[in-house]
């Protein structure tokens, strides 16, 4: 398998894998603009040369869109294969890219977003303790990973406003962030849901890395709160956004 690495160049014409539809669609255009804005932060994205998802994306931890302390760090977007193109050690692979860019770049380690077990949208946390990965941290089922390089270096920490998992904002309201392709079509579909339901929305859509470095949750791409409490950051589909909304009201 070949890798191709995504950057301004060959942005425009690349598949970015976990959006397989048209080049004009919401959700590719709107993970393509917020890419292309990154790239000048550091960001590094990874992809195999397939139409699947088995991509790498990761930057330098003090410009991660993401409410954690992770100073002189790579942080790691998402890494994700699935499908047929999971168990063939292309995970291994990406994983390697990005530890030999940690080295090169003069950096002292990786961090990941993970949970207490595989949960959607995150990275599981078997194949991280596996490859030598451990808990730096933790809010809720959360889990921040790390894997040092100098052992004498501070781990990374989620920050306080996302510790809580609590929002001031009552009603149903949706965090989240153009980082993952989904959001341009499945924020607008849980707004239509609650407008069904009469339930009052809030949509939040953060658009810098300070904005992302003051979320409620520690999973910017996509967290859902009711009535100041967190409830999911799994992007929700309507039938599932229907569901919720029932066994909420």
């Amino acid at each position: 398998m070949e890798f191709i690495q995504v950057t301004a160049e060959n942005l425009e014409r690349e598949h970015i894998c976990c959006a397989i539809a048209s080049g004009r669609d919401c959700q590719v255009l709107s993970k393509k603009s917020w890419l292309a804005e990154r790239f000048d932060e550091g960001l590094t994205f990874w992809k195999a040369d397939a139409r699947g998802k088995c991509f790498i994306e990761y930057i330098p931890g003090e410009n991660a869109w993401a409410p954690v302390e992770a100073e002189g760090l790579m942080w790691i977007d998402c890494l994700w294969v699935s499908g047929q193109l999971a168990g063939h050690g292309y995970a291994d692979e990406l994983l390697e890219r990005c530890f030999m860019d940690t080295r090169a770049q003069g950096r002292q380690g990786m961090a990941i977003l993970a949970s207490d077990k595989k949960r959607g949208f995150l990275a599981d946390p078997r194949f991280l303790e596996h490859k030598g990965f451990t808990v730096a941290d933790q809010a809720g089922y959360f889990r921040l990973y790390w894997k040092p390089i100098d052992e004498m270096v501070q781990p990374p920490r989620f920050l306080d406003c996302a510790k809580s998992l609590r929002t001031d904002r009552e009603g149903l309201v949706l965090y989240y962030t153009h980082q993952c392709p989904f959001t341009a079509k499945y924020a607008p579909v849980a707004q239509a849901a609650a407008e069904r339901h009469g339930v009052p929305f809030q949509a939040v859509r953060l658009e810098s890395g300070e904005q992302a470095r003051e979320n409620p949750s520690p999973f910017t791409a996509y967290s859902l709160f009711w009535q100041g409490e967190f409830v999911t950051h799994e992007i929700q589909s309507e039938k599932k956004i229907e569901k919720l909304l029932e066994a909420l009201s």
